[in-house]
């Protein structure tokens, strides 16, 4: 039931002194302050106080113990098998703590920093250099790194990320500044990765920022677009000059070893003329040296045989006849000059060879003298 139909008509709140006036707030305060200090303890004040001292102590250790325990189980923490757990004591380092679950000294005296130094991490470089021959380009370079010592990781530069990317950039304006953009563009890519990767990691040892850098890569190295259409040309002249050094290329492998067969040729049948010369040459020397000896034993007959052989070369090769016949000069005419031209054709199809004596016996044949008559009488008539 309400208040005001209680049997007495009071108010609950009214402290007996008969007035029905509001409660006194400033008593209501100083009763529950006087409470909370008898149940931790505090000064006492008059029989309540009192009261309240006696029931508040084993209240008041119960819940300073379970207080220090929820304290002192706030130090458990787990690291994980990718990370490392940095101890701080009053904002100092003390130690580094491996994966599983660990505890330290809880909050304010101690607290725990994890770093993950499995993970890998990018960073996107992007800008504008100028090369050793002084041509502008833009390159987008991209390092990979994880944080391998925590410890320098958190405390040796205020931030190690930030002093990454200001090494990276150092870094691949100092290496791309020795080459030439040719090379930077073409075949020059993987050497350049590699060296702005050493040069990184040096100065991040130095700085002992604790990080490994573990790839550094050139994604795209291109012109400005304000340059692009005379970039553009320039590729192609370079191409055609590449192309047209290919096609005289291919042309000299053509044309020189033929060049070399043909002057090897050439020295060959130098060689074989002039052994062939030589070999004719010392031939008649012998020949004549034998004929020296037959001409020595009998003169004569050696001037006769020679005489009869000279005439015989000449007139093989003629188409006149000589017919020399006593009686009258009426004379038969027989075309011998045909019937020795068709037999000369049949000694060549029929593959046999023409002698210098067939042509000189068919001509003493048909006009019925011997040879050594016949250049008797033509030495007489002379």
């Amino acid at each position: 039931m309400a208040w005001n139909e209680s049997g007495n008509g009071k108010n609950p709140w009214d402290n007996g002194s008969g007035n029905d006036g509001p409660p006194d707030l400033d008593k209501i305060m100083r009763e529950w302050q006087a409470r909370i200090n008898a149940m931790f303890g505090g000064g006492k004040s008059g029989k309540s106080a009192g009261q309240g001292s006696g029931a508040g102590g084993p209240i008041a250790t119960l819940v300073l113990i379970v207080l220090a325990g929820a304290w002192a189980f706030s130090g458990f923490y787990t690291v994980d098998n990718a990370e490392r757990g940095v101890v701080l004591r009053f904002g100092a380092f003390t130690n580094v703590t491996q994966p599983g679950l660990r505890w330290h000294i809880p909050w304010p005296i101690e607290e725990v920093l994890q770093v993950n130094v499995s993970g890998v991490k990018n960073y996107n470089q992007q800008t504008r250099m100028l090369t050793a021959d002084e041509n502008i380009i833009e390159v987008d370079l991209v390092v990979q790194y994880r944080n391998a010592d925590p410890e320098e990781y958190l405390f040796n530069v205020r931030d190690a990320d930030t002093t990454l990317n200001d090494i990276s950039e150092s870094a691949i304006r100092e290496v791309i500044g020795k080459y030439k953009m040719d090379f930077v563009l073409l075949e020059g890519r993987a050497q350049i990765a590699e060296e702005t990767k050493s040069v990184i990691q040096n100065a991040l040892d130095e700085y002992g920022a604790g990080i490994l850098v573990t790839t550094a890569n050139l994604q795209d190295v291109n012109f400005p677009g304000q340059v692009e259409a005379a970039v553009q040309d320039a590729i192609k002249a370079r191409e055609d000059r590449e192309r047209l050094s290919f096609e005289a290329q291919s042309y000299a492998n053509d044309i020189l070893p033929k060049a070399r067969g043909e002057a090897a040729r050439r020295l060959l049948d130098s060689e074989g003329y002039k052994e062939q010369v030589i070999a004719d040459a010392e031939g008649e020397t012998s020949r004549f040296s034998q004929l020296l000896a037959e001409y020595e034993k009998a003169p004569r007959v050696t001037r006769d045989r020679l005489y009869i052989e000279a005439i015989e070369s000449v007139y093989s090769n003629s188409n006149k006849v000589l017919l020399d016949a006593e009686g009258s000069g009426n004379l038969l005419y027989l075309p011998v000059d045909q019937l020795i031209q068709q037999r000369r054709g049949g000694d060549v199809t029929g593959g046999s060879g023409q002698s210098n004596s067939g042509g000189g016996g068919s001509i003493p044949a048909s006009s019925g003298t011997s040879p050594s008559n016949q250049a008797s009488r033509s030495r007489g008539s002379r």
